[in-house]
């Protein structure tokens, strides 16, 4: 409520300024005609020392300019306070987000901790909790692996390891891959169309992406998870369609989707939780490969569907591959060079 008033406050500033400044202005010209009109009765009766008619419009002129640039200035002014104020709300969701990302398996893994301490606890229920425990452990791990990565993404910091792939074999290895990680059974994945192009691709990054869609569909849907893989290519690009049966997005939403931090909420769903950044890491990465991602829906409760294309090696700009392997080989050499002391 606080922030809403706050926000409130400022529109209300903004308006006042302007209604204030357009006064000003109406006033001006008010003045302006009622001495023009003066001046036409009885100008002629002053002496031509007295009066500047020039002057007069210059300084009329000269001060609807300045008010004109002082109401553009504050618009932008506007514009901007209300973009950061947008993204403070964001960045505080995202500490409420990643504040109870981190609590939740921490808390876990203390209470597994203090009951093997102070309980005698059977061996397979010790078992059983340090299964837990790791698993926790590598969900904290991972979550605080992608904040890194997003950080040095932005940076341009990241090391990838660039190679040229035959994308059929690769996507195969990493639905498969991915569908072991979430278990999710062969029945619930359809895989459709072949690309038989090959791309110039770093595998650990591409994996990422198709996790992220992958967690993202589980997430949002109420029945079990079914998706469906298009494989296929265009004049220049690998497009890969990604499409589940979950709970929809709303045209609104598709255009801030892949914005950083951003989480859609949905009161079919209220307890999922996340950073907000998995989309927007994953369109990065594509961005990055030199291609493209995007969302399609038909709206609520009738499903998502992501695509993103990769640039095919064989017919897709030259320089473009080469400047990707260039920077595999860079990094490596740099690599080498830091071993060596």
């Amino acid at each position: 409520m606080q922030k809403r008033n706050s926000l409130l406050y400022y529109v209300l500033v903004f308006t006042s300024a302007q209604i204030a400044w357009l006064s000003l202005v109406g006033l001006w010209i008010y003045w302006y005609v009622s001495n023009y009109v003066i001046m036409a009765k009885v100008g002629e009766r002053i002496p031509p020392q007295i009066v500047s008619e020039t002057s007069n419009v210059f300084a009329l002129v000269s001060g609807l300019i300045l008010l004109v640039l002082i109401t553009v200035s504050m618009s932008l002014i506007f514009i901007y306070l209300t973009k950061q104020m947008n993204i403070t709300r964001l960045y505080d969701n995202f500490i409420a987000n990643i504040t109870y990302e981190l609590k939740s398996p921490l808390s876990s893994i203390q209470l597994y901790l203090e009951t093997l301490s102070s309980r005698h606890v059977p061996e397979n229920k010790q078992k059983e909790f340090i299964n837990l425990m790791i698993k926790n452990a590598d969900r904290l791990n991972n979550l605080i692996t992608s904040i890194l990565h997003i950080s040095q993404l932005e940076k341009k910091h990241l090391a990838y390891n660039f190679q040229v792939c035959k994308f059929d074999q690769l996507i195969t290895e990493l639905i498969n891959e991915a569908m072991e990680q979430f278990k999710i059974d062969d029945k619930s994945i359809t895989i459709a169309g072949k690309t038989g192009s090959r791309s110039v691709v770093d595998r650990s990054a591409l994996k990422i992406v198709i996790n992220n869609l992958f967690d993202n569909a589980i997430k949002y849907s109420i029945e079990p998870v079914k998706l469906k893989i298009d494989l296929g290519t265009n004049s220049k690009f690998i497009v890969v369609k990604v499409s589940d049966a979950g709970i929809g997005i709303s045209p609104r939403d598709q255009k801030s989707i892949f914005q950083k931090f951003q989480r859609i909420y949905n009161k079919n769903i209220p307890t999922v939780k996340g950073t907000g950044l998995g989309l927007y890491w994953a369109r990065e990465i594509i961005k990055y490969h030199g291609g493209r991602m995007s969302v399609s829906s038909a709206g609520i409760g009738k499903g998502t569907t992501f695509i993103f294309e990769l640039p095919i090696f064989q017919t897709a700009k030259r320089r473009r591959g080469k400047r990707l392997l260039k920077i595999t080989r860079k990094t490596k050499q740099q690599m080498e060079a830091s071993d060596e002391f």
